[in-house]
């Protein structure tokens, strides 16, 4: 991904050799869910201008410029339209209680599973599904949109913007696996998320604003608290499968930032005020809600990554376990081997081998490029060293599109060169049966019978692969504890 998370998110995958550069999507027209809030919809023309109270022409000129970019990087919109107008609603909410009545924001909710929330200048607000599926109730959804709204009114995201221009000096000093192309680069990426990230004063101050938009619209105050701590264990939770890349090591300390925002909601509402949560509300409008990669995306099935959309699918070595993010799939074996699927955009009239030779692979052999065809599909495959790794890289090109396989390990072998080439083999275009077998993951909202717990209700989720440890952090339940007949609760299954 790109680098623009911040505190509400940032969860990604454990081996990034890089990213590649991802063209933009067709936007369409966004739908007015209110006089002054508009929701971006699948399909969108370029949006319109937004302007909150007080904006900088230029912000405005950043906010049209970035939109787009953003949309591409996250998976395209989500569209659905219960969550749409839960959203719209909720911002309006908080625009009045901001003292921004006539200012027009732009709320897209984007398809990514990660859990992420962030603004740009100009009034573009964007959050994702994954933190509509973490979030349990109106006021912990409109707790982070008020911080995001905070952060817009208090000009901290042209601040952002500024300090971002200054990562392309850093780039051209970087180095790696890529080569000269420091947009595919992993330290070029971590550089320009920090470069992006919010300052620690930043968040504390869009905290306390943000909270104070809640609790003035209505919201329970303490929801910013309360669902911070759910963040933080979901993010422990996902260390478990990324390698501990967490999304606050760059931001306060979770318990002081907790305890600060408890402390903030007291001062400013009283410890009685509870505020409106409606959680069934909240529960309705997400049920159905995509949860984990979009099969749009591409879907994981075993050892195999199945591609809907641009219809292939391809099947890794035996011993390598695959994760799918926005902007590849990547594989890591327990012997210290990894790899990497990719695209770029590579023009049609440039042979494949000579994309290869082209300088974007550091260390590459040149007398070792060769070209196949595998399944009626061109390819082209070479040779790359390092001082610590030994690479297989190949190139495909199918319906216009150029993928890439990036196998790297510490030292070439026969059964290395072989698992290579049989992940080449398996490259073709999908068949019915492959189609098949993609099943989408979904939150459905079931009610508590009498006699009931957390743990009966959580084993519902023991088809999926830590299934139950999740199911009590997305309803911030622990082992053990109690549940409420009649109350409504968020389990996640394959449908």
């Amino acid at each position: 991904m790109t680098g623009l998370g911040h505190i509400w998110g940032g969860l990604r995958p454990a081996l990034r050799m890089g990213l590649v550069a991802v063209s933009l999507l067709a936007l369409g027209a966004c739908t007015s869910l209110g006089p002054n809030i508009a929701v971006s919809k699948t399909g969108d023309n370029p949006a319109p201008t937004v302007v909150p109270e007080g904006t900088d022409p230029e912000d405005v000129v950043i906010g049209r410029r970035e939109h787009p970019r953003i949309i591409a990087a996250y998976g395209g919109v989500y569209s659905d339209r219960p969550a749409e107008i839960m959203v719209a609603r909720i911002v309006g909410r908080l625009l009045a209680a901001a003292n921004q009545p006539n200012a027009q924001f732009q709320v897209t909710i984007l398809d990514s599973s990660e859990v992420n929330a962030f603004a740009l200048p100009g009034g573009y607000i964007y959050v994702t599904r994954g933190i509509l599926a973490l979030a349990s109730d109106t006021s912990e959804l409109a707790a982070v949109l008020a911080h995001e709204i905070a952060h817009v009114t208090l000009r901290h995201a042209r601040a952002r913007t500024d300090r971002t221009r200054t990562s392309e000096i850093v780039d051209r000093v970087i180095t790696s696996v890529f080569g000269g192309d420091t947009s595919t680069d992993a330290t070029a990426n971590r550089t320009r998320e920090s470069m992006a990230a919010f300052s620690q004063n930043q968040e504390l101050e869009a905290d306390k604003e943000g909270i104070k938009f809640a609790g003035k619209a209505g919201y329970d105050p303490q929801a910013a608290a309360r669902f911070l701590g759910v963040m933080s264990r979901f993010a422990s939770f996902s260390a478990g499968d990324n390698g501990g890349e967490g999304f606050l090591s760059s931001h306060p300390s979770t318990p002081a930032r907790i305890q600060k925002a408890l402390d903030t909601a007291t001062t400013m509402f009283g410890q009685s005020q509870l505020g409106e949560t409606d959680r069934d509300g909240y529960l309705a409008s997400i049920a159905g809600l995509t949860f984990g990669d979009s099969p749009a995306q591409g879907s994981i099935v075993g050892r195999r990554f199945i591609h809907t959309a641009s219809k292939f699918a391809f099947t890794v070595p035996e011993g390598y376990t695959l994760q799918n993010s926005q902007s590849a799939v990547v594989g890591v074996a327990g012997d210290g081997e990894a790899v990497r699927f990719d695209s770029a955009d590579v023009q049609a009239n440039v042979p494949l081998a000579d994309y290869l030779r082209s300088g974007w692979i550091a260390g590459l052999k040149a007398d070792s490029v060769t070209t196949q065809s595998y399944n009626g599909i061109e390819m082209a495959s070479g040779l790359a060293q390092t001082d610590q790794w030994f690479f297989r890289v190949s190139v495909m090109r199918l319906d216009g599109q150029v993928y890439r396989f990036i196998f790297a390990a510490k030292a070439d072998s026969a059964r290395f060169a072989a698992g290579a080439e049989a992940t080449l083999k398996s490259f073709r275009r999908t068949e019915a049966a492959d189609l098949d077998q993609v099943r989408k993951v979904a939150v459905r909202v079931v009610t508590a019978k009498s006699g009931d717990s957390a743990d009966s209700l959580a084993r519902q989720m023991a088809g999926l692969n830590r299934g139950s440890e999740l199911f009590y952090i997305i309803n911030d339940l622990y082992p053990g504890d109690p549940v409420v007949a009649g109350e409504k609760y968020k389990v996640v299954v394959l449908q």
